[in-house]
């Protein structure tokens, strides 16, 4: 298991980019959370397998709505406990 926190850039907000997140990370039992930013970035904390996680990220920029121009991706620790994937 790891923790991965996100930052994307590009059209991402106002497209559906949260929600398509939202439905990817519940069909892989990822947990965690995503959130649009001031700036027009999304932010995002995915925890589950590498796998998992790698595939949530395919599905996501399979929309023709959203275009990411950017990632910018670290790994954190950790959060136990937590049971889902939530908008914020």
């Amino acid at each position: 298991m790891v923790r991965k926190h996100y930052r994307f850039t590009g059209r991402v907000q106002g497209v559906g980019f949260r929600y398509r997140a939202k439905h990817a990370a519940e069909g892989m039992c990822i947990t965690g959370w995503v959130r649009n930013e001031w700036d027009g970035s999304v932010e995002m904390e995915a925890q589950g397998t590498e796998d998992a996680i790698h595939r949530m990220l395919v599905m996501i920029n399979r929309s023709d709505y959203i275009q990411i121009d950017t990632i910018e991706c670290r790994e954190i620790p950790l959060v136990e406990q937590e049971t889902s994937f939530h908008l914020r």
